[in-house]
């Protein structure tokens, strides 16, 4: 079985040591680099061609954010995974927003880094659990605020099935031959979903589907 091949981008020499540390105990992992800035993190994704990025979401040069855009525009198999210390809905939409698939809070990475690069490089998404928590109190919040409710009980059978599988980054098409529909049902469920969950664009669906602890 081939290793997974991991690029480790921080400014921090100890921070990536003790990453490349952790994960080169794992039989099933290989640390192919290290970068230092987000400018060299787009360079080296395009050299090396991993199958995961640990990214710190603050770097010198260019951040994190702009740095996932940029690679995972050239290449979307890539998978990144965001490093912060923040575990705000802000943050996290701008990371799901830029294209990454998992996103790491740093007081949580001795314990979770390993089992998010596995989850990422399985082509799904992770998230700390922390961050989970974190949304659906803010979320709570915003509805209590707003004397709003929760719609997700407004969905049918069918949309939260979808809701998921959208959340889990599967295309209107993979959705289709996954339940056995057409392309223009799974839009159309897509559409309502979006309408009920007052939702506007993919980043914003998984926000949901994890504050909502759908997906893990």
């Amino acid at each position: 079985m081939s290793k997974i091949r991991i690029l480790v981008a921080d400014d921090h020499g100890i921070v990536r040591q003790g990453l490349r540390f952790l994960l080169e105990r794992q039989q099933d992992m290989e640390v192919v680099g290290e970068v230092g800035n987000g400018r060299e993190s787009v360079a080296a994704a395009a050299e090396l061609g991993p199958d995961v990025i640990i990214m710190d979401i603050a770097m010198p040069q260019l951040n994190g954010i702009e740095a996932t855009a940029q690679i995972v525009k050239r290449n979307p198999e890539i998978g990144v995974i965001i490093l912060s210390m923040h575990a705000d809905e802000g943050y996290l939409l701008r990371a799901l927003s830029s294209g990454a698939k998992g996103y790491l809070l740093k007081d949580s990475a001795e314990t979770d880094l390993v089992r998010a690069v596995q989850v990422v490089a399985g082509k799904r998404p992770f998230f700390s659990p922390g961050v989970a928590q974190t949304l659906l109190n803010d979320y709570l919040r915003h509805l209590r605020q707003k004397g709003l409710q929760d719609s997700y009980d407004l969905l049918t059978d069918r949309e939260k099935e979808i809701l998921q599988l959208l959340a889990e980054g599967r295309s209107n098409k993979e959705v289709a031959s996954l339940l056995n529909l057409s392309v223009y049902t799974v839009e159309t469920h897509r559409t309502n979903i979006m309408q009920k969950l007052d939702l506007h664009n993919t980043a914003e669906i998984v926000l949901y589907a994890v504050r909502k602890r759908i997906i893990a």
